[in-house]
């Protein structure tokens, strides 16, 4: 579904920033595989972040596209892996140190995304309801700009380290009860099959 931010634009070309919508229902019933989707948006993420933080004018659509991705569909990720992949993965983990240290590592960097995403969404609005031809804070890209190096190295850890361990140690019912959370916690229902890979 695309964002009201889109849905209100006039038209304009968005480009790659369509992938900031919201993933298919269906994919919810492989779990990983929508984590996986996930960070693939949040790459896009970057890109869009990136060249907001290089242009001269301030694309509005694309700018209120980011602040309600942040806003809503980030959030969400967020609280997939706080709230539900991590104790998953910690309870498998065996007292694993090396887990412990990554998702300690990633949590940490959850709570710093969380605090430029706020400063993002604020100065995004400020921008877009600034008169035409305005100039974007230089604070402001700076954050854009960090926003995206730090997302670049936390999906990359996470897809190179947190989802092969979630694929090689949670069990069936893990996998059925994480994808019912995430569902919940979208307010839809999904049907899941017996032997449905995650």
């Amino acid at each position: 579904m695309p964002s009201p931010a889109t849905e209100a634009r006039a038209g304009g070309p968005r480009r790659s920033r369509q992938y900031l919508d919201a993933l298919p229902v269906g994919l919810l019933s492989k779990p990983l595989a929508y984590l996986m989707a996930d960070h693939l948006r949040q790459r896009v993420l970057c890109h869009v972040l990136d060249r907001l933080a290089e242009e001269d004018e301030t694309d509005a659509g694309a700018a209120a596209d980011v602040a309600w991705h942040l806003q809503h569909e980030m959030r969400l990720h967020v609280i997939d892996e706080e709230e539900d992949l991590f104790p998953l993965l910690r309870r498998r983990g065996q007292g694993d140190e090396v887990v412990g240290e990554v998702l300690g590592r990633l949590a940490l960097d959850h709570e710093l995304d969380a605090a430029m995403s706020r400063e993002i969404v604020q100065g995004l609005a400020a921008v877009i309801a600034a008169p035409a031809g305005a100039d974007m804070p230089e604070a402001l890209r700076e954050v854009l700009r960090a926003l995206a190096r730090n997302q670049r190295q936390h999906v990359a850890l996470e897809n190179a380290v947190v989802i092969p361990l979630a694929k090689q140690r949670l069990t069936r019912e893990d996998l059925r009860n994480l994808s019912l959370r995430m569902a919940a916690r979208r307010g839809v229902m999904v049907r899941l099959k017996e032997h449905e890979p995650a």
